[in-house]
């Protein structure tokens, strides 16, 4: 399943402003309410973190990962994920873990 990203710079910075934050020692997430009847996902990985194929490999498994639990997510929210540099010798079930821990602290698990 394909997942509804934003896209747009200005939409981005709307998340920033107007969001709160809860980070872990790979990730940091910020959510905002979108008004819609769907959340929309958004990736951010600095070139601190490593070269293109690093970043697209973080990339790849954070997409992975949130289409897998695309379903356990509340809806109604825009969500940006700003990957830390320790991410890149993270592991697949280490972010995984990262991005349940965050899911749960931000409440936007179904039935929280």
């Amino acid at each position: 399943m394909k997942l509804p990203t934003i896209k747009k710079n200005r939409e981005f910075r709307a998340v920033y402003k107007h969001s709160q934050s809860i980070a872990d020692q790979n990730l940091v997430l910020y959510k905002m309410g979108n008004n819609t009847s769907s959340s929309r996902f958004g990736i951010t990985v600095s070139s601190k973190v490593g070269n293109a194929v690093k970043r697209n490999k973080i990339k790849r498994r954070l997409k992975e990962i949130l289409s897998s639990k695309f379903n356990q997510i509340a809806v109604g929210y825009d969500i940006i994920f700003v990957v830390r540099v320790k991410a890149a010798q993270a592991s697949f079930q280490s972010l995984e873990k990262s991005v349940d821990k965050l899911l749960d602290k931000a409440s936007l698990h179904r039935g929280n």
